[in-house]
């Protein structure tokens, strides 16, 4: 009786503590998005899009209609300016459509059945040192960011190494010595340069690694040994499913190394947070921060690249 009464009272406690919350959703507001790179030796690539709203139905032809082609886009770099035009893809060369696949997380050449037209200038070419300033004038608004290339830092050695326990699979590790007391973020990209049976590419296009951007808040000034797993599709159907995140002996894959500043780090680095973090009901909404002003949302990033060969061998 006495176990009964004190359950009744626990729950009619419970039931006493709830408090009715209503959250305030703001309404859907029309942003414009950029999504734009610069790395060196290549070309500008800008993509300009209308946010869309989360609470309507997802189409691709929604997703393709998003796309902004009416803007006045150009770049100012020193005493020069370019004009951006908007161009289809398939008019791009060929390392500027694969840029664009990298940048949208998608297949080369699966991604040029899509009508999308992005905004570039073959006339400009990305170069260490210099500040890139895209300005974009849509709808009577005016959007403007800078981003620069800082000086690369290599890594200076790559190597594969055997975890023993799984017979032939290891992870890559970079050797890095970062520039002391000055801030350098990176970020860390891979392609593997092996062929299928048929002679074509095992992967057309870059992609990056888990924990891909990083900077040097805790070792600065250092050298430090970086491991990284392979973010790479397995198509090769012996390829241990266990092992899936690790790179098997006798890959070959070229390492892309970039030096990044520190409102594109920041950029990407809340991106990622954001999407690790989008099942858990109790993590914290944020807003992802942009070098764009007025409001738009996104980032004109810039890159400066090295590039390194790891053969997977012993």
């Amino acid at each position: 009786m006495i176990k009964t009464l004190f359950l009744f009272l626990f729950i009619a406690s419970l039931f006493s503590c709830t408090k009715e919350v209503k959250i305030d959703i703001p309404g859907y507001k029309a942003e414009l998005v950029v999504d734009g790179a610069i790395e060196t030796d290549q070309h500008p690539i800008v993509l300009l899009s209308q946010a869309g709203n989360v609470y309507a139905d997802s189409y691709i032809e929604t997703y393709v209609n998003s796309f902004i082609t009416t803007a006045d886009v150009k770049v100012v770099v020193e005493n020069d300016t370019f004009i951006l035009v908007p161009t289809l893809l398939t008019d791009l060369p060929e390392s500027t459509q694969k840029k664009f696949a990298e940048m949208l997380k998608a297949e080369w050449p699966d991604i040029l059945q899509l009508p999308i037209q992005i905004y570039t200038n073959n006339d400009l070419i990305g170069e260490v040192g210099k500040a890139y300033t895209l300005i974009i004038q849509y709808k009577d608004q005016t959007y403007e960011g800078t981003t620069t290339l800082p000086v690369p830092v290599p890594l200076q050695s790559v190597f594969w190494k055997l975890e023993p326990e799984t017979g032939e699979y290891g992870f890559s590790h970079g050797i890095l010595a970062d520039p002391p007391n000055v801030f350098n973020a990176y970020k860390w990209e891979v392609k593997r340069i092996n062929t299928q049976i048929d002679g074509t590419p095992l992967d057309y296009t870059f992609r990056k690694v888990s924990g891909a951007h990083f900077r040097d808040r805790y070792f600065d000034g250092l050298t430090i040994e970086i491991t990284r797993s392979n973010p790479l599709k397995r198509k090769d159907s012996t390829h241990l499913e266990i092992y899936k995140h690790y790179y098997r002996l006798g890959d070959s894959l070229v390492i892309k190394f970039s030096s990044i500043d520190q409102k594109t780090y920041e950029f990407f680095r809340a991106k990622s947070a954001q999407l690790e973090n989008s099942g858990n009901p109790f993590s914290t909404p944020i807003n992802l921060p942009s070098n764009m002003s007025n409001g738009a949302l996104g980032i004109w990033a810039g890159y400066s690249t090295t590039f390194d060969t790891l053969w997977c061998v012993e």
